[in-house]
């Protein structure tokens, strides 16, 4: 599975060699403007590269232009991407996160609008589920087709934690402020939560602002609309999570606690906390942490309404998908149009349930029996597909430079450094571009 900052990556070549050298070193070198015949495809790269390498030599049986897979290991990705997407080691096609991660390449005119791929091929829009596609486009046009799966965050608990605390799956914010309450008077963490990290916070943010406001305040404030942050309904949702915090829904050393070594999930595995909300990747991480665990202890939810609120309950947030992007350069618009269409076939689809991911494509109901865990899959595969909207994390939705603020800001305020106002001051200060 494939996670902006999320789960731990391997600097397989060494954060400090240069760009060129990482990719010599780690993949295939050369690029979309330096034509030396055949489309270049970047990706991240893990363990999912086994699928993206067959869709590649199934893509090369067929076709005279051939494909070629470049990747980039280590958590940064995206910043070895914006130092070669303008140079001749540019990729035809490359993978990213849609939304704000490939913003500033549209407005530097680096990306081709892939309107005339779907006027020649309507498959390349229609096999996918609209919530997903959307978040590749940018005014108006799309700029990316949907590739791996898609994680949206869920509401992960205990089975025996709750049970023994006579505590239900919460399905209100009342209901779960309740539980937080009685699990706390058993002696249980009630939310196991990796601050440490800070990126595990955010997501309590995303979800409670967007059940209180409904996703167009987030909206506005993403369109540059800085009073978005200084609403009521801000002022309301960041109130909400401070009495969450206060209630010691976290306990008191959830800073040192981190996701990405495994400590979190290792809280709820062993039944030291009740709960954790993490993207849907976290079935897979207890499946190969805590095995038993995972087939017979683990449960997981939608995340509460909030009664009054104007999110509709069926909203999820998280990653809506992985997104593959054209360079207006490419010499191979032809030969690229055909690869992107592989990323809706039978075969495609198949590959990804098979290693745990799950596609967003239309015909995946049909292949979700063959998933790695198919009831699982399968509730994942219905929340998005019923979703009204699918938020994108706000880290990935601003551009990448408003990341590491964001991240400081809701550690922050959970932290208690920053108040109400300190924490809306903050926000209105991110970076644009």
């Amino acid at each position: 599975m494939t996670m902006r900052t999320r789960m731990p990556r391997v600097l397989a070549c060494g954060a400090t060699l240069a760009l060129a050298a990482s990719l010599a070193a780690c993949g295939n070198s050369g690029g979309g403007s330096s034509d030396d015949g055949r489309i270049h495809v970047l990706v991240y790269g893990d363990a999912s590269n086994k699928v993206e390498k067959r869709i590649v030599d199934t893509f090369n049986r067929t076709s005279d232009v051939k494909a070629v897979l470049d990747t980039i290991p280590g958590a940064d990705y995206q910043q070895k991407l914006q130092t070669i997407i303008n140079t001749p080691q540019a990729p035809d096609v490359f993978f990213n996160w849609g939304g704000g991660s490939i913003q500033p390449f549209v407005k530097a005119g680096l990306l081709m609008p892939l309107d005339d791929f779907v006027k020649k091929d309507p498959n390349l829009d229609d096999k996918f589920l609209p919530a997903v596609y959307n978040s590749a486009v940018i005014d108006g046009k799309p700029y990316g087709i949907p590739m791996r799966g898609t994680q949206p965050v869920l509401l992960f608990h205990n089975k025996d934690v709750l049970g023994k605390a006579g505590v239900d799956r919460p399905t209100t914010w009342h209901q779960l402020v309740d539980a937080v309450k009685k699990l706390k008077s058993q002696g249980t963490t009630p939310i196991a939560l990796g601050g440490g990290d800070q990126w595990p916070t955010l997501m309590w943010f995303e979800y409670v602002y967007d059940r209180v406001a409904g996703p167009k305040l987030f909206q506005k404030a993403l369109d540059g609309d800085k009073d978005a942050w200084a609403s009521a309904d801000s002022r309301k949702a960041l109130g909400m999570l401070r009495e969450l915090v206060d209630a010691g829904a976290f306990g008191k050393n959830y800073d040192s606690v981190k996701y990405t070594n495994g400590a979190s999930p290792a809280l709820v595995a062993q039944g030291k906390a009740g709960f954790e909300l993490m993207g849907s990747w976290y079935y897979a991480q207890q499946q190969q942490d805590a095995k038993d665990f995972a087939a017979k202890g683990l449960g997981y939810s939608s995340f509460p309404a909030v009664p009054g609120g104007k999110g509709d309950p069926s909203d999820v947030v998280g990653n809506t998908n992985n997104f593959y992007s054209v360079l207006k350069k490419t010499k191979h618009p032809e030969a690229v149009a055909r690869f992107l269409k592989l990323m809706y076939s039978d075969q495609f689809v198949k590959a990804q349930l098979a290693i745990g991911n799950l596609p967003t494509t239309t015909n995946t109901p049909h292949f979700l029996g063959t998933s790695a865990s198919p009831a699982y899959s399968r509730f994942q595969y219905g929340l998005v597909a019923k979703a009204k909207s699918f938020q994108l994390s706000w880290d990935q939705a601003f551009p990448p430079s408003a990341m590491t603020p964001i991240h400081q800001a809701v550690q922050q305020f959970f932290d208690g450094q920053l108040d109400t106002d300190g924490f809306i001051k903050a926000m209105q200060a991110l970076p644009a571009e």
